[in-house]
């Protein structure tokens, strides 16, 4: 049976929800603490630190005392930055199920996009290592200028993009995430929400969601007939 979308768009948080990249976050977020005789965090601990940026990432990872030093967490985001890109995705790796329900929503005709609040440079490296063969619409972190999510800054960029390509149509569109952030940026830019639970938030936190999927198969379910 052939699969057709249920959307025109569908646009994807990256940490979470298309990657498991915990391991190698907090790995280079305690490089950086080692440095400075800081105390480890252990890897059950940084799922709740991330998804704002990797600034706000490391704040949190500081003793509450340090955190407010904004010269001193330059110089810790510094040395988390440098590991970090060096070591992006020594761990890293797609969900199970992941990769094929991309690409069978590349066939079914679908424009895809990312939505993430990890460094530009970082989104890109990771899409390109793990998707390579997929033409995404739009491949969007955090930039410079840019607000993070919830804002629905980014998603409109990348509706004008979708339009630029279709004859300026209005797409139908879904944000699909594994945080309540990623389904207020979805709310806030007036399109369906699909919340995934194998991320880094807990489901009670995601009931703001239209749709909830808890494993690939009911995701593929909310995205694709056939």
């Amino acid at each position: 049976m052939e699969r057709i979308s249920k959307y025109d768009l569908v646009l994807f948080d990256l940490d979470g929800t298309l990657l498991n990249t915990i391991p190698d976050l907090g790995n280079a977020v305690n490089n950086a603490l080692g440095i400075r005789d800081l105390p480890f965090h252990g890897m059950d601990e940084y799922p709740a630190m991330v998804g704002h940026g990797i600034r706000n990432l490391v704040i949190n990872a500081l003793p509450e005392s340090l955190r407010g030093k904004d010269d001193f967490v330059d110089e810790v985001l510094a040395d988390f930055s440098s590991y970090y890109t060096a070591h992006i995705d020594d761990e890293t790796r797609p969900y199970p199920g992941i990769p094929e329900t991309i690409s069978d929503l590349q066939d079914s005709g679908c424009a895809l996009a990312v939505v993430s609040n990890k460094f530009q440079a970082g989104t890109v490296k990771l899409i390109k290592r793990f998707f390579p063969s997929i033409n995404w619409l739009a491949v969007m972190g955090n930039m410079e200028g840019m607000p993070l999510k919830p804002d629905p800054a980014i998603v409109q960029m990348i509706f004008k993009s979708y339009a630029s390509l279709n004859g300026d149509i209005i797409p139908k569109a879904v944000m699909v995430g594994d945080s309540s952030s990623d389904i207020r940026t979805g709310k806030n830019a007036g399109i369906s929400t699909i919340a995934v639970t194998w991320g880094y938030r807990s489901a009670s936190s995601l009931g703001e969601a239209d749709i909830m999927a808890h494993n690939v198969v009911e995701l593929r379910a909310a995205l694709l007939n056939g």
